[in-house]
């Protein structure tokens, strides 16, 4: 289903394992943490170093303004290996495995009573003996349903059944809130059907990338191997599909151009696809898909749209039947026996991201049994590792940034009167949902089967589906929450206008309520800013405090913003994280004016929390030094080069050692470490973009 148009701190949610059909369009999203375990909070005080920053992850040999992120992290750096089983590792990854290992014992706790559906869920998934003896057994009727399409028309019908088991489509679909009337939920369609991750993977001629491509042309032979086809036919079948795929990729709209809120919004009427979108049965297909009869439709991408259905037609059947064929195997491989699990790893963990091992079963366990029934794990999440204390410390420091944010917004010079009266506005409208939901989802009517994994995904991602079916019509839920509360990751939603922080986050080092309140606001102090500001950047700024899509900035305004996010794509621009491959700042300017303004509105708040007067002096550090090293701390991650690489192409944010450097822009940090012209680091006041 539709993504809600969120900005997360992190790319992807954590724990989501099962392809759930429901979805919600993100933006924004936070990374990294400490070196080891996260160790349980001691009753004197914080859990990392003396006063919540790790001083010996420094790199004392090289001096802030030459690479902050290496004298505040590089120690640690250094010291750090990355897990066989994980592409990078970081803060983040560090309490993702706590969040892991706290969830196992509750889905270990549900598994001992039978009926139990976590626990069956759980159960199921790992019991891979059984699953290995099953073979394809479970999915061969939907296998044998595509096989049997006698034209492409009934094939796209079978693939229309299928999106609801949680199979991706040649086109997405999805129910969202329509972004300029956001009371209405609206069936939605967006450009799909690739199996890597962007339009760039299929186009670009770099070493590295015709290698993923050789890769990924040898995955799709093996898999159709193990689907029955003979070997000798695997070859020439699997270079068909990926011929249709890349041909798929040139149709796309890159990846820049998608974030565009007023250019991925366009309306259609049902009878609008026949003639825009000649090639596919569209009236049939809506049918298939549920959404028949709708009086309008949103449409993201109208030439990719329009350039798959033309793709469609000219396809051949047998092309389109092992293309579909892949789909499916590709969706189920995590639930299917051991060769074909290990295959798909094979090369979207190791040959695409650069992983050696698989995570061990339990762990991928967990993941599947959050992403189907997320919300019941949450609320036992919650009772046992989120207390009311923390909750309230956390809602509190929320209050102060959106304050100083507020601050700021009033007191900006660029900005015309009118326009600070609205988003004034804007911010008082703010709903802050901190930990957990208010309302817990209900499961009851999913049947969960103890023994039968694909069929309990397969049922799970139908209930997600039909789920965002039932919204077609109904009034808008803004209650609802698109992460777990294990989920490590932050978001903000610009249609409903909020901002949301699972209650896995809020822990060192992040947020310790015993740690010096400099390392807080440094660490989810700036995060909470990041969020707001979101619902400010270049994109967020163009929906109104009631969450519509809507033009209510003078012209003047945005002419005169523009002159900073310029100035702040061109900052971007010129990083080089990997020889010959430079951060794309164009795709990631929201996350990086979001990391600016956070940072920025963090420390107002910080300051105006000390009533007033002097921070003191810890380990020898001022308060504006810790601060800083609070956020530097929460960036620190080690990436393998494909997968930093494949960030590079397609992940809307900044590697975290470039988020680090966000602190260049802000002239208190030269103030705090008495950064001088000649440094690296050093930027000229005039080239500092200073936006809020």
């Amino acid at each position: 289903m539709r993504k809600p148009v969120l900005v997360a701190l992190l790319l992807a949610s954590t724990m989501s394992g099962v392809v759930v059909a429901q979805s919600t369009r993100k933006t924004g999203t936070v990374a990294n943490a400490a070196a080891g375990p996260v160790a349980p909070a001691s009753a004197g005080g914080p859990q990392i170093g003396a006063f919540g920053f790790d001083m010996a992850g420094r790199d004392l040999s090289v001096a802030p303004g030459t690479d902050f992120y290496d004298h505040a992290d590089g120690a640690w750096f250094n010291a750090t290996q990355i897990p066989a089983d994980r592409s990078s590792y970081g803060m983040f990854h560090v309490l993702q495995d706590l969040s892991l290992t706290r969830t196992r014992g509750i889905l270990e706790d549900a598994a001992r009573t039978p009926g139990d559906k976590v626990g069956d869920f759980y159960s199921s998934f790992m019991d891979e003996a059984a699953v290995n003896a099953r073979g394809l057994e479970p999915v061969k009727p939907w296998l044998a349903a595509i096989a049997a399409a006698p034209d492409r028309d009934a094939l796209l019908l079978e693939m229309a059944t299928l999106q609801r088991q949680g199979v991706g489509g040649m086109i997405g679909m999805g129910v969202g809130q329509d972004d300029k009337d956001p009371e209405t939920y609206v069936a939605s369609f967006q450009q799909g059907g690739l199996g890597l991750p962007d339009r760039d993977f299929y186009l670009k001629q770099d070493a590295p990338i015709v290698a993923v491509r050789i890769a990924y042309l040898a995955y799709l032979t093996k898999m159709l191997t193990l689907s029955g086809v003979d070997s000798d036919r695997a070859g020439p079948r699997a270079a068909a599909v990926m011929a249709f795929e890349t041909d798929i990729a040139r149709a796309h709209w890159d990846s820049i151009r998608n974030r565009d809120a007023d250019q991925t919004y366009n309306k259609w009427t049902a009878a609008d696809f026949a003639t825009k979108a000649p090639g596919m049965p569209w009236a049939r297909y809506m049918t298939a898909l549920g959404i028949a009869g709708r009086p309008y439709y949103l449409v993201a991408q109208p030439s990719a749209v329009s350039g798959e259905a033309k793709l469609f037609a000219a396809a051949s059947l047998p092309v389109l039947r092992d293309y579909a064929t892949l789909k499916l195997l590709r969706a189920y491989a995590p639930y299917l026996p051991s060769d074909i699990d290990k295959t798909n790893f094979a090369f979207y963990g190791t040959a695409l991201s650069g992983t050696p091992e698989q995570q061990v079963r339990w762990k991928r366990g967990v993941s599947a049994t959050s992403g189907a029934l997320g919300e019941a794990i949450g609320q036992v999440y919650v009772q046992k590792y989120f207390p009311p204390d923390a909750k309230a410390a956390a809602d509190q420091l929320v209050g102060n940034v959106i304050a100083a944010m507020g601050e700021r917004l009033r007191d900006l010079e660029w900005m015309a009167p009118e326009t600070k009266v609205k988003a004034q506005a804007k911010l008082a409208a703010f709903t802050p949902k901190i930990g957990y939901p208010k309302k817990w989802r209900d499961y009851s009517a999913l049947v969960v089967t103890r023994g039968d994994l694909v069929g309990n995904v397969a049922r799970a991602n139908a209930f997600e589906y039909d789920r965002g079916l039932r919204k077609l019509g109904s009034p808008l839920d803004r209650g609802e929450w698109f992460m777990t509360p294990m989920t490590i990751n932050a978001y903000a939603n610009p249609t409903m206008n909020e901002i949301v922080f699972p209650a896995a986050i809020l822990q060192p080092p992040f947020f310790d309520p015993k740690a010096d309140p400099a390392i807080n606001y440094g660490g989810i102090g700036a995060v909470i800013g990041h969020e707001i500001s979101h619902h400010f950047d270049d994109q967020g700024r163009k929906y109104d405090l009631t969450g519509k899509l809507t033009d209510w900035w003078t012209p003047q305004d945005v002419a005169r913003f523009k002159t900073f996010t310029d100035a702040l794509v061109k900052q971007y621009d010129a990083y080089e994280p990997l020889a010959g491959q430079h951060i794309q700042g164009g795709l990631t300017l929201g996350e990086n004016i979001a990391d600016l303004a956070g940072l920025t509105v963090a420390l107002d708040a910080y300051h105006k929390s000390l009533g007033r007067q002097p921070a003191p002096v810890i380990g020898g550090l001022t308060g504006d030094q810790r601060f800083y090293y609070g956020w530097a701390q929460v960036w620190r991650i080690k990436y393998r080069d494909p997968a930093l690489r494949q960030a590079l192409l397609s992940d809307p944010h900044s590697p975290g050692h470039y988020r680090a450097l966000t602190t260049r822009n802000l002239d208190p940090w030269y103030a705090a470490f008495g950064v001088k012209p000649g440094q690296a680091m050093y930027l000229a006041p005039e080239a500092r973009v200073r936006i809020w």
